[in-house]
C-alpha cells in the first residue's frame, strides 16, 4: 500500500499579529520576467540589421506586483490630488474621492483574505486619506481658502 504524502502547510507571513517582523521570516522574493521566446534567426543580412538589440542590464525593472505596491498607489493617487498637481493648481477632490472610494471597494472586495499586515495598511491609509479629505475640503469652502 502506498500512503499519500502529508500535507504541509507553512506560514510565510514576515509579521506576528502584533505587527513585529518574525526572526525566521522568509526573505522578499524578486521575481525575474519571463524569458522571451527564441526567434528564428535572420537569414538576410537587412532582417538582421533590423533585429532589436539586446536589452539594456540597466533597464527599469518593475518591482513585483503585490497587493501592498496595488496599495500604495491608489494612496498616492488620493494623495496628489489632495495636494494639487502643479504650483497654484487646486486639489482635485474629486479624483481624491475617487481614489478613496477605490481602496474602500478594495477592502470590501477583500474582506476576510487579507493578512493582519494587509488589512492594517488598508485600514490606516483609509482612515488617515479620509480624514486628509475632509481636512482639505474645509480649507477650500472656508472663506479665503483655497488660494
Amino acid at each position: 500500500m502506498s500512503e499519500e504524502p502529508a500535507i504541509r502547510v507553512k506560514d510565510s507571513r514576515r509579521f506576528t499579529d502584533q505587527g513585529d517582523a518574525k526572526p525566521d521570516a522568509p526573505e522578499e522574493k524578486q521575481t525575474a520576467a519571463p524569458a522571451a521566446e527564441p526567434q528564428p534567426e535572420a537569414t538576410q543580412p537587412e532582417a538582421a540589421a533590423k533585429a532589436a538589440p539586446e536589452p539594456d542590464s540597466k533597464a527599469f525593472a518593475p518591482p513585483p506586483a503585490t497587493f501592498e505596491l496595488l496599495t500604495y498607489s491608489l494612496v498616492m493617487q488620493a494623495e496628489m490630488s489632495l495636494m494639487g498637481q502643479g504650483e497654484g493648481e487646486p486639489p482635485d477632490l474629486a479624483m481624491a474621492r475617487h481614489a478613496i472610494d477605490m481602496l474602500g471597494v478594495l477592502k470590501d472586495k477583500t474582506k476576510g483574505n487579507l493578512s493582519l499586515e494587509e488589512n492594517r495598511l488598508l485600514e490606516n491609509s483609509l482612515t488617515e486619506l479620509r480624514f486628509r479629505y475632509v481636512q482639505v475640503q474645509g480649507e477650500l469652502t472656508r472663506p479665503g481658502g483655497g488660494s
